[in-house]
């Protein structure tokens, strides 16, 4: 298992991630979006009931949801009702304006503490939570930040060892106990540690679990209590990890986990293999929260800050 990891690890940092654009990244999202709204409104002159409804199933089926567009669907027709709109090219810069307007656009997570900053990953199995915080934990280390990570996932030795294979390629300390510990007694043991070192920055791991499993999440809840006794201020940030490929389910875990434990952002991984990056705008929508980082590849460098306005002209420009 270790060895696999190695493997795979080694590979990604053999990767040149500078080479290709946000845009290239993004390609199949493009596709589908952007360029499947400038097929639709390339030469029309006439906004119409039928040019509306041919919007509608675009978005709907790039994962853009319902709720949200309806919407911009009713933005668009009371400004075409007002005669606001000359023709689709207008009509597509209006959609383009409206959909960043969804965004969040302080989404900056910066680890700023008078102590440890805490940072608790969450979301369910495949996901990409370990792989995300390797990644991040590489990126807190290149802006001359000391890290350490918390094995907060104890049901799964594969994932305690791949925490600590990026904990020694990186020099990073790893805390863990054996598979079956309880995780907010590891959490709590690297917060103490942490302090004690003058660590700037704790990412805790956690176990990939179902927003259905509410005994697991109750466990989150655990954790989150834990950390406030030692410190009210901890975690300071609660970060959702969600697979973009999945669409809708990705809307409706952010809104049980959110429901759940209260999250202050969300990490969106697999969006350069996905035709689904409209969930992004879903998900800012229904809950307003920021996007701190997107995954766009394996390469370590392939986590980048989420910025909305990048974001939107790498889809429709």
């Amino acid at each position: 298992m270790l060895n696999f990891f190695k493997k795979n690890q080694n590979k990604d940092i053999q990767t040149d991630a500078n080479k290709a654009s946000l845009k290239d990244r993004l390609s199949k999202s493009k596709r589908r979006l952007g360029d499947g709204l400038s097929s639709i409104l390339i030469g029309k002159k006439q906004i119409d009931d039928e040019l509306l409804d041919e919007l509608e199933i675009l978005m709907i089926s790039s994962d853009i949801g319902i709720q949200t567009t309806d919407k911009i669907i009713e933005s668009v027709r009371k400004k075409a009702s007002r005669k606001e709109l000359k023709d689709g090219d207008s009509l597509y810069q209006l959609i383009k304006i409206e959909l960043e307007e969804l965004l969040v656009h302080n989404n900056l997570l910066e680890p700023v503490s008078d102590s440890t900053f805490v940072i608790l990953v969450v979301g369910i199995n495949g996901a990409g939570k370990t792989t995300t915080i390797g990644k991040l934990a590489k990126s807190f280390q290149s802006q001359g930040k000391t890290v350490m990570l918390a094995a907060g996932d104890t049901f799964r030795a594969a994932a305690v060892e791949q925490l600590q294979i990026w904990g020694e390629r990186n020099n990073i300390s790893v805390v863990a106990q054996k598979t079956g510990a309880d995780a907010a007694s590891v959490v709590y043991d690297a917060y103490q540690s942490a302090t004690a070192k003058k660590i700037d920055v704790l990412i805790a791991d956690t176990a990939g679990r179902l927003h259905t499993q509410d005994n697991l999440m109750q466990e989150l809840e655990k954790i989150k209590r834990v950390l406030k006794k030692h410190n009210e201020n901890t975690p300071h940030e609660t970060m959702l990890v969600i697979d973009g490929s999945s669409g809708q389910n990705a809307l409706q875990q952010a809104k049980e986990f959110h429901k759940s434990i209260k999250l202050s952002g969300i990490t969106v991984t697999k969006l350069d293999g996905t035709a689904k990056g409209g969930v992004l705008f879903a998900i800012s929508d229904a809950l307003n929260l920021p996007i701190r980082f997107i995954g766009v590849g394996e390469a370590i460098d392939d986590l980048k800050p989420f910025d909305a306005e990048e974001f939107v002209n790498a889809l429709f420009d």
